[in-house]
């Protein structure tokens, strides 16, 4: 099943060496850095895509995720959307923007109060037309969806 083949062994008298480079050929190092100035030259000319407004990393949507780390949870000294409340923002192209939170916990004492609070400070964004805030419990929040930053503050790392 496995026959080895059996291998020729062939004695040469010599090989033709190779076709030197010849120095007058070759490119002169202004021509070199003249090639990658052309080849850098269309590339920094080129201008990042402008990010769409509603979309991360657009005006608009920054704006909300500013809005949103301007409100602190009254019992913790961390804005909510460090605490990792904050499940998902969407700003759709007509500026309406709908967040998904939780709170700590289904009895935290601002359970009705926070959502209101999050509706009136992004509605009042500008550009921004209309804010809704939906409270989920699922997945459930824990000190693990917390920022560095929030660790940090409260002297968990």
């Amino acid at each position: 099943m496995n026959e080895e083949k059996p291998f020729r062994v062939e004695e040469v008298d010599g090989v033709e060496t190779p076709p030197r480079a010849r120095v007058e050929d070759a490119e002169t190092p202004a021509e070199k850095l003249e090639r990658k100035k052309d080849y850098l030259e269309g590339f920094l000319a080129q201008k990042p895509p402008a990010a769409v407004a509603t979309e991360p990393g657009g005006a608009l949507y920054e704006s909300v995720l500013a809005a949103l780390k301007d409100i602190y949870d009254p019992e913790i000294p961390v804005n909510i959307y460090d605490l990792g409340l904050i499940y998902g923002v969407d700003v759709s192209d007509e500026a309406d923007v709908m967040i998904v939170m939780t709170l700590t916990t289904p009895h935290c004492p601002v359970a009705e109060s926070m959502p209101g609070e999050v509706e009136l400070r992004v509605g009042s964004v500008p550009g921004v037309r209309d804010a809704q805030v939906e409270i989920v419990w699922d997945p459930p929040w824990d000190p693990s969806k917390m920022s560095d930053e929030a660790r940090l503050e409260l002297g968990m790392l």
